[in-house]
Parts: structure tokens; sequence; C-alpha cells
């Protein structure tokens, strides 16, 4: 398996486990950004509505993600070319620039968040700048080895983020928390929290295929990809939470601090560096070759970690406005999402692959845009921004699946 192959797979190679796969995703969930997802609510809500926010939301993002996964068995292509089939060449061509750009944003995240707290315990201020060019240097060696590569460091990596994760939660769970003020947060609020926290996980929602598709079974997929994301954000979020009112912070070296885990803290953020790298890489090289076919497998692999790398030193800016960054992310995808259930679920539209890769076909027709995939899109990205006040992420989801379902059928 070659590290950015945009070209369909062959049935023999299907031979991906399902808990291979449970691994890729759980181990890019075990990530500081999941920390920080639960560090957003500990400002506005008290425990219990924090845990039943995180839960709902956690819930009902990855399910939407695992609803999708079972394409990649069976279409056997990456997301971004699948995506070709209800959006039109020109739609996930727009969809795959999105992709890139806001993935750079992802990785020097992740670099910058891991070694701000590495350099706390090893090297001072003055190494943060080593320690993030070279976390994401190693991740993107590892994924330019190819999806086995990725699987094989993720059975090592994976099972020791479980026992760091686990000291995080005794840390968390021996902690004797601020006392709670009376106030009730207005509804608007909770449906804000609930928008960021399944908006979070919809975040993963262009992952369906890429690593799906070298599983056989489609059942057997979205089980892993639920229980990978699902399972790791009602684990980690709740730990952010936590540590953040501990910390009276969001700031992820200060809620690591107040937990009181030293060198498992940094194990943890360089681990969780590398694991969640690995698919943001990867999935940002498939959608770079979507875009220019001429590049190579290993030069898309290589400029995407490479610039994502160069960007850690600039990125602290995103840890502010995180929240802001990923509501803004879950209401340009949620409605990818209807659409594509819509196209191959609620109309059973046939998608042939032959087709994906013809630029002069019937995916390219209409200047390479699905009028009911780009107006379902627009209606969807309306409905989840302006329904913010009773929650975005449903209203969005039903509006562009009804949206495409009518225009599609109409057209036809």
């Amino acid at each position: 398996m070659q590290a950015a192959d945009l070209q369909p797979i062959r049935a023999e190679d299907q031979t991906q486990s399902a808990s291979d796969l449970f691994l890729i995703f759980a181990g890019a969930n075990i990530v500081a950004t999941t920390l920080q997802v639960g560090a957003t609510l500990a400002g506005s809500f008290g425990l219990r509505p924090a845990m039943a926010i995180i839960a709902a939301g956690a819930v009902i993002g990855a399910a939407l993600v695992a609803v999708l996964a079972p394409l990649g068995p069976r279409l056997r292509v990456p997301s971004i070319i699948a995506c070709r089939a209800p959006l039109g060449f020109s739609g996930a061509s727009t969809l795959a620039w999105m992709l890139v750009i806001t993935n750079f944003a992802w990785i020097a995240l992740n670099n910058v968040i891991a070694a701000s707290i590495c350099a706390s315990l090893w090297g001072g201020p003055p190494s943060i700048r080593v320690w993030a060019v070279g976390l994401g240097l190693i991740a993107t060696v590892i994924v330019s080895g190819g999806p086995r590569l990725v699987g094989r460091t993720d059975r090592v990596a994976v099972p020791l983020l479980f026992v760091s994760g686990i000291v995080l939660t005794i840390a968390c769970l021996q902690a004797q928390l601020p006392a709670e003020t009376a106030t009730v947060a207005p509804a608007s609020q909770w449906m804000r929290g609930l928008d960021i926290t399944a908006g979070y996980q919809v975040t993963w929602l262009l992952m369906f295929a890429d690593y799906t598709r070298y599983n056989r079974s489609g059942r057997a997929a979205g089980v892993a990809v639920f229980l990978g994301l699902a399972l790791t954000a009602l684990w980690f979020m709740p730990i952010g939470f936590v540590a953040a009112r501990l910390a009276g912070s969001d700031d992820p070296g200060a809620m690591i601090a107040a937990l009181g885990v030293g060198w498992w803290g940094a194990l943890l953020m360089s681990l969780a560096t590398l694991t969640t790298n690995f698919v943001n890489i990867y999935m940002s090289a498939l959608a770079l070759k979507s875009l220019r076919s001429s590049v190579g497998d290993q030069m898309s692999v290589w400029l995407i970690g490479g610039i994502g790398a160069a960007l850690s030193l600039l990125s602290t800016v995103w840890i502010a406005r995180f929240a802001d960054f990923t509501i803004l992310l879950a209401g340009l995808l949620v409605p990818v999402g209807g659409i594509l259930l819509a196209h191959n679920f609620v109309l059973g539209r046939r998608v042939v692959i032959d087709e994906l890769y013809n630029r002069r076909g019937r995916y390219a027709r209409h200047g390479g845009w699905s009028i009911a995939g780009l107006t379902a899109w627009i209606a969807g990205a309306i409905v989840f921004y302006a329904s913010s006040a009773i929650g975005g992420v449903l209203p969005s989801l039903v509006v562009t699946i009804i949206v495409y379902a009518v225009v599609e059928r109409y057209r036809a």
C-alpha cells in the first residue's frame, strides 16, 4: 500500500483488521484537542451538565462518521474521491482545498500543544520550537511509510496512550474540584456546548473511507469507527473539563500541571500528537493529490507534514479560538455528511467507480458541480449557523438530506 494512493484498492488488499481500524481512530482522538473540548465547557457548566453535553455530543458526532464508514469497504476509494459522486469534481475539489488548509491548522495546533508541555519538563521555553518541529517531522516519517506502518505504530502507541489516560483519570478522581456556583446556563449555551462536542467528532468525517477501505466488512468498520471515536471522547473530554476547572484555565500546559502527572502528561501529549497527526497528514496528502495528481505520494506527505511542522511555530492563536474554529468546521462538514447519507443511503444511488476518475464523465457535468450537492451544502451550512440557539448539528443534517434528495430527484 502506498502512502497516499488515490486509486481504488484491490479486494485482496482489504486485509486490515477491525482492531487496527479501531486503534487508528482511537489514536487520532486521544489527543490534547479532545481534552480541549471538555475544557471549553468548564467556564459555563457544572460537572453534571457538562457530562450530559459531552455524552450526547460524543455519541451523535461519532455516529455520523460511523454511519458513513461502510462506504470505504464498498467503494474501496479514498473519502475525497468518493465525494465526487454527490458533489461533482469541482465540489470535491473545493472540499479538498478546505481539508488541506484546515488540516494545516490542526497539525500545527497539535504540535505546539505537545511542544509547550514537553518543553516545560525538558529544555524550557527555548526548546519549544525544536519540540514542535521534531514531533511534526516524526509523524511525517511514519505516515510516509503508508497505512500499514501507521497501523503497526498505533499498536504500540495507542496502548501506551491508554495507560497514560488511566494515570490522568486517577488524577482527576483524586482531585478536589472548586465549589460550583448555583447559576444555570441558558439553553443557547447548552446548544453551543452540544455543537462543540458533536462538531469536534464530525471534524473526522472526511476520514470515513481513507482507512476503512482497507477493511473487508463494512459493518465491522462502522463499529470500529464508532467505538474508536465515541469511547475516547467519552473518556478524554471529561478529563479536559476537570483539568480546566482545577487549573482555572483552558491552557493545556496549565491543565496538565494542575493534574500533577508530570512526565506522564508530556508522554501523553507527544504520543497523541503523533497518532492524531498520522491521520491529519494522510487525509491532507490524499486531498492534495486529488487536486494535483502530478504530485507524488511521498512528496504530498512530506509537503503536508513539513508545512504543518513549520506552522507549529505560529499557531498558538488557535488555542484561544479553539471553540470557534471547531464550530466553523462543523458548519461546513455536517452538511457534507448529510449529502453523503442522502446520496448513498436515502436515495441509494449507484456509484460508478470508473466515473469518479473520469474528468469528462457524469460527475464532471455542469462545470464539475452537482446542482443538488451545491444547493444542499449551502442550505445545510446556513441552517447550522442560523440555528445556533437551538443547536445546529441535527437541524443542518435534516435540512441537507431533504434538500439534496428533493433536488436530485427533481433533476433526475
